[in-house]
C-alpha cells in the first residue's frame, strides 16, 4: 500500500523512496514545462527570469522537438508542494502557450557522476559493500 496519493506524483514518490532516495531531504527537482515553437520559450524564459524565482532555468530542446524550459528546484520532495509548484508552473506557461509537463529528479544529483561511487556510498546494515 502507497504512503502516497494514488496519482502521478504519488506513484513518482512511491518509485524514488523504493529507489532508496531520502524524501524527508531536499533534492534538486526538475519541472518541465513545454512549448510550441523556441521564441515563445524565450519569452517564458526571460519572464521567469524577471520573476527572481530561486534556483536555475534552462531552455531545452527535449527528444520530441519540443522547446521546454527545465526549471531546476531544490526542494523537499513532498506531494502537496510539488502539486502545488506545478499549478503554479502550468498557469505561467499557459501565458506563453505552454504547459507544465511534469516533473522528474536527477537519480545522480549534480556533480556525483565525476566520482567513483565508493566516495559517496553510505552504508548500512545490510549493505554487502566491503571496505578494505
Amino acid at each position: 500500500m502507497s504512503q502516497f496519493p494514488d496519482d502521478g506524483n504519488g506513484d513518482m514518490l512511491q518509485a524514488m523512496q523504493d529507489s532508496g532516495m531520502d524524501l524527508t531531504k531536499s533534492l534538486d527537482l526538475d519541472f518541465y514545462l513545454v512549448f510550441p515553437d523556441r521564441a515563445k520559450a524565450e519569452k517564458a524564459l526571460e519572464a521567469m527570469t524577471k520573476l527572481d524565482q530561486p534556483g536555475e532555468v534552462e531552455l531545452n530542446l527535449n527528444d520530441l522537438d519540443q522547446w521546454e524550459l527545465i526549471v531546476s528546484l531544490n526542494m523537499v520532495p513532498d506531494h502537496a508542494v510539488i502539486t502545488a509548484k506545478e499549478a503554479e508552473l502550468d498557469k505561467f506557461a499557459k501565458k506563453f502557450s505552454g504547459h507544465n509537463d511534469g516533473w522528474g529528479v536527477m537519480q545522480h544529483q549534480d556533480g556525483d557522476d565525476e566520482f567513483a561511487d565508493d566516495h559517496d556510498h553510505e552504508c548500512d546494515d545490510d549493505c554487502d559493500h566491503h571496505h578494505h
